[in-house]
């Protein structure tokens, strides 16, 4: 069978899981559960690869991770790795949704939390699920192997646990076989079935932050008997709003605190106020520098006050990066899958995904698939159309993913996997890149 006649094969199969993957899709969003706690999301998908009856199906791995091998009948050595993630988030859901979730997980660190589906990893589990389906089916003919791989903790474990990607390769979860590409792809407020690509990366590098400011307790009556840690904090806070001015303008950074946790009651000046937060970088060299100053900030901020702070950092993640041979393998297999004109590149964006881990061990591609009501307008930019439920971005918790959308991940899969497994979509070996810069649009002055 010639490469037209399979991509026509596996549209129709994509097809035929429409139904099943809606189904899946819906039974997860009811179903969600908190990052290193994906245990019935594991059950279900170990299950149903079994039951294709692949030739390994690994469960357990870096905590709930499951890992489904599918070798090919025909001869060939390449092989792909397709990556969902299967974690939600302490967010409640307010998608509107008959299946929308009423989990409330209340043993969870912190908690307890409202759960749901609110970057829509749902989406992504469940149309993974639909293409180990198709390619299941016509595996006499896939010339090498399909990695089936749902990863857990893909929004970060509890700071006292380990998870996510690098622990799944860490764990060896890509050693027997080593893939030749990685793909995967998210879901974002675009118009349903537009493919989003940037060349460079696709997301920005990311820590965690935990900073603890330390005073001396005492009395609320008789604050100069003691040290209190809420102004130290409060300068922090305000502090940590000229931090954009030290850095470059040309490459943006963020750095946001999410959560204040104190002891103490209304009469007490505590010990200790702790700010957690989150520190992004559109290039990754631009960290340590931020890293840096976020210390000097936190330490001398604090030591005005005459107390103590310190600033830790935890789980961190390198940013996606889509080189430029990559980008021009994969875009011929993007339109023949979505369409010509609905495969557009994408702005930056200083959102995360671990899935880095994966693609920069082992090339490959990272991709956004539009699942809302939207069109785009003359600049290219989403618009919410006439009639439709607006956008919403991931991780507020009205974020929603319209099920028609669904198939073309299905369909983008198993195009891609094999696509490369026959050799369409690969990259010389030794291919130069430029790196996290993009040839720009920024002064070239900027730096020597």
């Amino acid at each position: 069978m010639d490469g037209e006649a399979m991509h026509g094969e596996l549209d129709a199969r994509a097809a035929g899981t429409a139904e099943r993957v809606v189904a899946w899709r819906h039974h997860l969003h009811r179903h969600p559960e908190l990052s290193n706690r994906e245990v019935n999301t594991a059950r279900l998908v170990a299950d149903h690869l079994r039951a294709l009856g692949l030739d390994e199906v690994r469960t357990g791995i870096a905590g709930h991770g499951v890992v489904g091998v599918l070798r090919g009948g025909a001869a060939g050595e390449r092989v792909v790795a397709l990556r969902a993630d299967t974690d939600a988030l302490p967010v409640r859901d307010l998608c509107g949704a008959d299946f929308a979730s009423e989990v409330v997980d209340a043993d969870y660190p912190g908690g307890p939390f409202p759960v749901s589906h609110a970057c829509g990893h749902d989406c992504h589990t469940a149309m993974l699920l639909g293409a180990a389906t198709v390619l299941s089916g016509v595996r006499d003919r896939l010339p090498g192997t399909v990695l089936f791989v749902f990863q857990p903790a893909e929004e970060g474990p509890p700071v006292t646990e380990e998870g996510g990607a690098r622990a799944m390769v860490e764990a060896g979860a890509f050693a027997d076989p080593v893939p030749t590409m990685v793909f995967g792809m998210h879901v974002t407020p675009y118009p349903k079935g537009y493919v989003g690509y940037r060349t460079g990366n696709q997301y920005g590098a990311s820590v965690l932050v935990r900073i603890v400011v330390t005073g001396r307790q005492t009395h609320g009556s008789t604050p100069w008997q003691g040290v209190d840690p809420m102004p130290a904090a409060g300068a922090i806070l305000t502090g940590i709003g000229q931090l954009y001015r030290q850095v470059s303008a040309f490459d943006p950074v963020t750095v946001s605190i999410g959560h204040v946790e104190d002891v103490g009651r209304f009469n007490i000046v505590g010990e200790t106020v702790t700010l957690w937060g989150t520190v992004r970088t559109a290039v990754e060299s631009d960290m340590a520098e931020v890293r840096r100053r976020l210390t000097a900030l936190v330490e001398h901020s604090a030591a005005a006050y005459g107390a103590a702070a310190t600033a830790e950092y935890l789980q961190p993640v390198p940013p996606v990066h889509n080189s430029g041979p990559w980008v021009a393998a994969g875009l011929p297999t993007f339109r023949r899958v979505a369409g010509e004109g609905r495969v557009v590149e994408t702005g930056g964006t200083l959102g995360y995904d671990d899935v880095s881990e994966f693609v920069r061990r082992f090339g490959g591609l990272y991709v956004t698939l539009g699942v809302q009501d939207a069109a785009l307008d003359a600049s290219g930019r989403p618009v919410p159309v006439e009639g439709g439920r607006g956008l919403v971005t991931n991780h507020n918790p009205g974020f929603y993913a319209d099920d028609s959308a669904l198939v073309t991940g299905v369909r983008l899969h198993a195009h891609v996997a094999y696509d490369h497994l026959r050799g369409a979509l690969v990259v010389p070996e030794e291919t130069p890149d430029a790196g996290d810069r993009l040839p720009a649009r920024r002064p070239p002055s900027r730096r020597p």
